[in-house]
């Protein structure tokens, strides 16, 4: 079973569009401190843009991964459109 964010940690998932045509399509998985400081990171490819084939794809890839919120829609200060959502692991 992969490791739980520890007390006070929490992980998110973020996905993109490739709006700059970089052609590097991918869900993040980050892990948080309770302070919000990035600790650690994966990521995983995706063959689509935004939060439908994130979904999608994290379910094959990591399936005991559960999105826990809405995606939140932002865009970047370089014009790039993202989304993020609260994750945790589920049981086995």
């Amino acid at each position: 079973m992969p490791a739980q964010a520890g007390e006070g940690h929490r992980m998110t998932l973020t996905c993109y569009n490739d709006t700059h045509g970089f052609g590097w399509r991918h869900v993040d998985l980050f892990v948080h401190d309770a302070e919000g400081r990035e600790l650690n990171w994966v990521h995983w490819q995706v063959p689509e843009d935004g939060p439908d084939a994130a979904d999608a794809v994290t379910a094959e890839v990591e399936p005991l991964l559960r999105r826990t919120s809405e995606w939140r829609h932002g865009v970047s200060a370089n014009g790039m459109d993202y989304w993020v959502a609260e994750a945790e692991w589920g049981a086995a």
